[in-house]
């Protein structure tokens, strides 16, 4: 392996691990506060009336993915799956950057980047192989 393809596959890496980070404790706040959870379903998916087992059923799917998606297993699912959650999740956030000054709206402008990492893996994908299943 080249010191560029070192580089690339430890960047990869790196992205992998911070991104299953963040989305391992939205993934966790089902669990341990599902009533947080179904409010932030409520208000930015229009998803109302989610009670905790529902909570706890789409944290179980979305473990079994990030799960999948760490170890770099199924990369075309699973990193697929996490693209497109987290698309979602910035897309539905749609009111907060259109009022980015109020509140505590300037922060999540910091999907964007996530976002794109997230593309960047998905789509550089076959060269993640450091720490990955095969």
């Amino acid at each position: 392996m080249t010191r560029q393809e070192n580089k690339l596959q430890m960047s990869l890496l790196l992205i992998r691990l911070t991104v299953f980070l963040v989305m391992f404790m939205w993934t966790l706040d089902k669990f341990i506060n599902p009533e947080h959870a179904a409010r932030v379903y409520e208000k930015f998916y229009f998803i109302a009336d989610l009670d905790n087992p529902v909570m706890y059923v789409i944290g179980s799917v979305e473990l079994v993915v990030l799960l999948l998606f760490v170890v770099g297993y199924m990369k075309k699912y699973s990193y697929g799956a996490v693209l497109f959650f987290h698309a979602i999740s910035t897309l539905s956030s749609f009111k907060q950057y259109v009022n980015p000054f109020e509140g505590a709206n300037l922060l999540f402008f910091a999907a964007w980047p996530m976002l794109a990492a997230c593309l960047a893996l998905f789509m550089l994908r076959h060269s993640d192989k450091k720490l990955s299943v095969r």
